[in-house]
């Protein structure tokens, strides 16, 4: 891989981690149609740390005041850490069992578009949802969360678009369901990285991981700020025309081979 090839990649992950669009959709659909090898399970780690950096940044002052609030027992901080842990079980346990058959899934155009076909439905109808008066994140919301981010762990479902969508379904106002989803990314995204540790080869020069984490990192962080801004205004749906356009681009393109 050239430093080129890293920053395409770098630009991939960032912008379709945080946008409703799927990375892993998005990453195996750029090493197939674009032409651009993926750099191995180390790269990949690399990217995801690098979108996680992206994450801590945006939400610096909401984890900071989760962090003290969870020392001094402050009742709804204790509350949301709670949740936060109850939402990340499901797919800590999903990444544990079936994480060698999602990864084979990467490799599958038709799965990946066909599961992009599913992102836009989702998106789709998150537009249809009328804000409830009785926001708060609590444990039953804080569960449907976590078990769309376990479904969302499937190459094609956007995590951020499907974690959201259901916090709106559940009941939490646009920027709840913003929030606790990209805090809820926090465990899941470090989990899965360390996990996958063990089995990297870093084998790469320390330019192309650079190049990665910053690019991932940069433009991770614009996509956030983009996404949270549609998602308040209401506007996230709109992403669904184009996670069923790539997903009809994906399909054609497999067909002509």
């Amino acid at each position: 891989m050239n430093p080129l090839e890293a920053a395409v990649l770098a630009v991939v992950q960032g912008l379709t981690e945080f946008l409703p669009v799927s990375s892993s959709g998005h990453l195996a659909m750029a090493s197939h149609l674009m032409n651009v090898p993926d750099g191995g399970l180390a790269f990949d780690i690399v990217l995801h740390l690098g979108t996680l950096l992206a994450v801590f940044v945006f939400y610096w002052k909401d984890i900071t005041a989760l962090c003290r609030g969870i020392v001094s027992r402050e009742k709804n901080s204790l509350v949301l850490g709670a949740t936060l842990v109850v939402g990340t079980i499901p797919v800590a346990l999903a990444g544990l069992f079936f994480g060698d058959f999602v990864e084979a899934l990467r490799e599958n155009m038709v799965f990946v578009s066909s599961a992009l076909i599913v992102t836009g439905t989702i998106l789709f109808l998150s537009g249809k949802i009328t804000q409830r008066s009785t926001p708060g994140v609590t444990f039953r919301r804080g569960l449907m969360v976590g078990l769309a981010q376990t479904i969302a762990i499937l190459p094609g479902i956007s995590r951020s678009g499907t974690t959201i969508s259901t916090g709106l379904f559940a009941g939490l106002s646009r920027e709840e369901a913003a929030r606790f989803s990209f805090l809820l990314a926090i465990p899941a995204i470090l989990g899965a990285a360390v996990k996958e540790l063990p089995h990297a080869t870093w084998s790469m020069p320390v330019g192309i991981v650079i190049i990665g984490f910053v690019v991932s990192a940069v433009v991770g962080f614009g996509a956030l700020a983009l996404l949270v801004r549609f998602v308040k205004q209401g506007k996230l749906s709109g992403f669904a025309w184009y996670c069923w356009a790539v997903a009809i681009a994906g399909l054609a393109a497999f067909q002509l081979g």
